[in-house]
């Protein structure tokens, strides 16, 4: 069972900037280069939606608009979304995934 352990959420203003870290515990190399891994996130009542994802590939919710990078660290098995011009709308739980498994999220908090 994998373990996928997420860190760098928080609270900031308008514009400020923020690094999620996903990191996969258990994951072997081999599957870490061909994992399929990104972000979902969900605000209060809404759905789940895409952020972003990265295999051979990176995707981009069109919400992003070039605000946020997804990159993934195959040494440190750890996949990041550095988040740039945040705004109040980006404020949700942030869960990571690679393949089928899933973090258990981080608070995002944008203020105006």
């Amino acid at each position: 069972q994998e373990q996928l352990v997420e860190s760098g959420g928080g609270s900031v203003q308008a514009g400020g900037s923020l690094t999620l870290s996903c990191r996969a515990q258990r994951m072997i190399l081999s599957t870490f280069w061909s994992a399929t891994m990104g972000w979902y996130r969900q605000a209060p009542g809404k759905q789940r939606e895409l952020v972003a994802s990265i295999s051979r590939d990176t995707v981009y919710a069109d919400f992003v608009e070039g605000r946020f990078t997804i990159s993934k660290d195959n040494g440190k098995r750890t996949v990041y979304l550095r988040m740039n011009s945040l705004k109040p709308e980006d404020t949700a739980v942030y869960y990571c995934f690679a393949n089928n498994y899933w973090g258990q999220g981080t608070q995002v908090t944008v203020s105006s």
